[in-house]
C-alpha cells in the first residue's frame, strides 16, 4: 500500500520547513532535557530530529512514507526506519521518550498508535504529543481572511476525510486528506493506552490556538 505522502515529499518538505523552524523552541521546551533513546514517531522528512537531539537524547526516526524518509536521510544521519506506527518494530520498554509530532491528522488509528507508543516506552518514560488542535483544525474549519474561523458541524464526523469544500486549494489537506479526532477522543486515547497525562498545552500566541501539546508518562 502506498503511503499518503509518497509523491508529496519534496513539496511537503518545502511547505513545512518554515513552520517546523518556528515550532522547534516549543518542542525543545516541552521535551525538556533528557538522555537515552527517543523515538520520533512519524518523523516525516526529519525536520525535528535535530531539535530532539539537542535535548540530549539519541534519536531514532520512523515513518510510513519511504519518500519522506528519503529526504530525512539527506538531512540527518540518525537511524531511520520505514514502518507502521500501529505495529512498531521494537521490543517493549526500549525507549525513554517517544515524540509524536503532527500525527493525529495523518493516521487512521490514533488510539492504536498511542498504544504502541506506550508499549515501547519504559516505565516512567515520556510521550510528548505536539500537533494540530482538533477543535480549531480539521474538516469542520473554514478560515476567514480576518483571522476568524467558521466552525461547521463536521467536527463530530470522526475518521478520514478526503476533501472539504473550504480547504485551501493545493494545500496539504487537499493533497493527502486528513483524519478528524475530536478532542475527547484524542485525550481518551492517552487514557486508554495506559498513559498518565501530566500536562496539556496550547502552544503559541494566536488568539485562536491551532496547536495542542500533551505530556504523558508510561505507567
Amino acid at each position: 500500500m502506498t503511503a499518503r505522502y509518497d509523491g508529496q515529499a519534496e513539496w511537503y518538505d518545502e511547505f513545512n520547513t518554515p513552520a517546523a523552524a518556528e515550532n522547534r523552541s516549543d518542542v525543545a521546551e516541552l521535551l525538556g532535557p533528557g538522555d537515552g533513546p527517543c523515538l520520533d514517531l512519524g518523523c516525516g522528512t526529519g525536520l525535528y530530529l535535530d531539535a530532539i537531539r539537542a535535548t540530549g537524547r539519541t534519536v531514532v526516526g520512523l515513518d510510513r512514507s519511504g519518500d519522506q524518509l528519503r529526504l530525512a536521510r539527506r538531512r540527518d544521519d540518525a537511524p531511520l526506519l520505514q514502518g507502521d506506527g500501529t505495529a512498531l518494530p521494537f521490543a517493549a520498554g526500549v525507549f525513554g521518550t517517544v515524540a509524536a509530532f503532527w500525527v493525529s491528522t495523518d493516521i487512521g488509528d490514533f488510539p492504536g498508535l498511542l498504544k504502541e507508543a506506550a508499549r515501547v516506552l519504559r516505565p516512567g518514560g515520556l510521550l510528548l504529543f505536539y500537533g494540530a488542535h482538533p477543535c480549531f483544525n480539521g474538516p469542520h474549519i473554514e478560515n476567514r481572511e480576518d483571522g476568524a474561523l467558521i466552525i461547521h458541524p463536521t467536527y463530530r464526523v470522526k475518521g478520514w476525510h478526503r476533501s472539504g469544500p473550504w480547504w485551501r486549494k493545493g494545500g496539504v489537506r487537499e493533497r493527502v486528506g486528513m483524519s478528524q479526532v475530536p478532542l475527547p477522543d484524542l485525550i481518551n486515547a492517552f487514557i486508554d493506552a495506559g498513559l498518565a497525562i501530566e500536562r496539556v498545552y496550547e502552544p503559541g500566541e494566536q488568539p485562536i490556538p491551532n496547536r495542542l501539546a500533551v505530556r504523558a508518562y508510561a505507567r
